[in-house]
């Protein structure tokens, strides 16, 4: 007995094998400014590091550095410590915020310019065509039997992958530690394995991601596709492919005038398919606006000389926003600010971001104190019935020359301040070398009617007085619970 073949529809896949992608090689205003941008990126990210930059005696010469074994972040004059962190996040956060007024601008132009894995990738491409040429010779190396000539084309690929790799991963690291001493170290094999780690590390990622993953890092790997439409609108600038007058499409036969092509219904693109083999993402832009197009503005270069050659305006292929693109649509003015709602608020925001962060940066100071009270035991109660707590005090001296500080305690009325090897009560002259941290142990005693609570807070004070710097730092002193009787 035969069983009825079913006639629901099959399933859809959810799953699809990846398409490789060949992007042709163009050239265009867009492209040109794509290569100008690529090597100064990456002429700044190698060069980098080997910046010197003098900071006096016993300091790092390097212009940028992440020094962690001292615990300190170096760019040029700036010296950022461990506690003043939030000049970092202030950091990131005008870049997001930059970001954001960038995308709200010209949608994913960071992504189409400067985003790290579009320079390593539009890198890893150059050197993918001049060994194994452009778009249609390695379509068909692809796709040819394994033989020797194509094995030492691919060997030669990978091995020079392979080194742009090793270097990026070696210049990382290099903004880590000494870069001038780096390279004799790793050959004279007195690195630690930790560095090593991570430049292999960055050299498989590197590696792996312009060389292999390419646009997939962009459309499945990358959140910024799904976040940048909550800041795009109609009056962003973004690839546009001008439908209204290219649609219907078709090939131009050559003995064609346009009139009679506009009689067939057809518009002016002619279906060359240039703008979908040049695009890195391997999308068609002429479908309509894509979360995956990275705004590189290839496709408009590729379109421009077909346009040329058909005796066609440029343009079918262009930055525009949706907003324009459909009043040319309908016959009506175009308009385009970068003054709209959003993007001032953006600016403002930056504008705010940054001075806040360069008025703090300006005036902050150079010393900072912080205080560790005992836990074990909370308090000790004296033969003369006063009642001490003992603190650990860390200062950090952020000037280059040595400084001496005056501690005092407030708070508490009669409370008498005590240093390891110190005789002195009252106020205590503290010293600290240059650019490091001063650790010091401070006992507080404090008369039994005065500390009549189990916590009181109290303010450790540390002034500077040839900078005129004061830090205070706030405490509790522990006694026991209620005066004595």
């Amino acid at each position: 007995m035969s069983v009825p073949a079913s006639s629901s529809p099959a399933a859809p896949a959810l799953y699809a094998s990846r398409t490789k992608i060949f992007p042709k090689a163009v050239d265009g205003f867009y492209r040109r400014l794509k290569w100008a941008l690529l090597w100064l990126l990456l002429a700044v990210y190698y060069v980098a590091p080997w910046v010197r930059w003098d900071r006096g005696p016993d300091a790092p010469s390097q212009a940028i550095l992440v020094d962690l074994e001292q615990g300190r972040l170096f760019f040029f004059m700036i010296e950022i410590w461990p506690q003043e962190v939030y000049y970092l996040t202030g950091l990131l956060i005008l870049a997001a915020v930059a970001l954001f007024l960038a995308t709200s601008l010209a949608g994913r132009v960071w992504c189409g310019y400067a985003c790290p894995q579009t320079v390593w990738t539009d890198l890893f491409l150059w050197v993918e065509r001049k060994i194994e040429g452009d778009r249609a010779a390695q379509i068909r190396l692809d796709r040819a039997p394994m033989s020797v000539g194509k094995a030492v084309r691919k060997v030669a690929k990978h091995t020079a992958w392979l080194v742009i790799s090793l270097l990026t991963g070696g210049a990382w690291v290099m903004y880590f530690t000494d870069a001038p001493s780096l390279p004799h170290d790793i050959i004279a094999g007195q690195v630690p394995m930790t560095l090593l780690f991570f430049v292999g590390l960055f050299t498989s990622t590197t590696y792996l991601l312009a060389g292999w993953a390419r646009e997939q890092v962009c459309a499945y790997m990358c959140p910024w596709p799904r976040i940048q439409s909550a800041m795009l609108d109609e009056h962003s600038l973004v690839v546009t492919y001008q439908a209204w007058r290219g649609d219907e499409r078709g090939p131009r036969r050559k003995s064609e005038s346009w009139e009679d092509r506009s009689a067939r219904g057809l518009g002016d693109c002619v279906d060359c398919s240039q703008c979908v083999q040049v695009c890195p993402m391997g999308i068609d832009i002429r479908e309509g606006a894509n979360a995956d197009c990275i705004n590189c503005g290839l496709c408009v270069d590729a379109c421009a000389p077909i346009m040329d050659a058909v005796g066609r305006p440029r343009g079918l292929i262009a930055y525009d926003t949706l907003a324009n693109s459909a009043a040319r649509a309908e016959g009506r003015p175009t308009r385009w600010t970068p003054f709209r709602p959003r993007t001032i608020v953006y600016a403002l925001m930056i504008v705010v971001i940054a001075a806040v962060m360069g008025g703090t940066l300006l005036l902050r100071p150079r010393l900072d104190i912080s205080v560790q009270r005992d836990r074990a035991p909370l308090f000790v109660q004296l033969s003369d019935g006063s009642i001490r707590n003992g603190y650990t005090v860390k200062i950090s001296n952020m000037t280059r020359q040595p400084r001496r500080y005056e501690l005092a305690v407030e708070g508490l009325a009669d409370a008498r301040i005590h240093v390891a090897g110190d005789d002195a009560a009252g106020a205590t002259v503290l010293a600290a070398r240059p650019d490091s941290v001063a650790t010091f142990r401070v006992t507080v005693d404090v008369p039994r009617e005065v500390a009549a609570s189990a916590s009181a807070p109290l303010d450790f004070v540390l002034v500077d007085h040839e900078r005129r710097e004061r830090a205070v730092y706030g405490s509790v002193f522990m006694a026991p619970d209620g005066p004595r009787r």
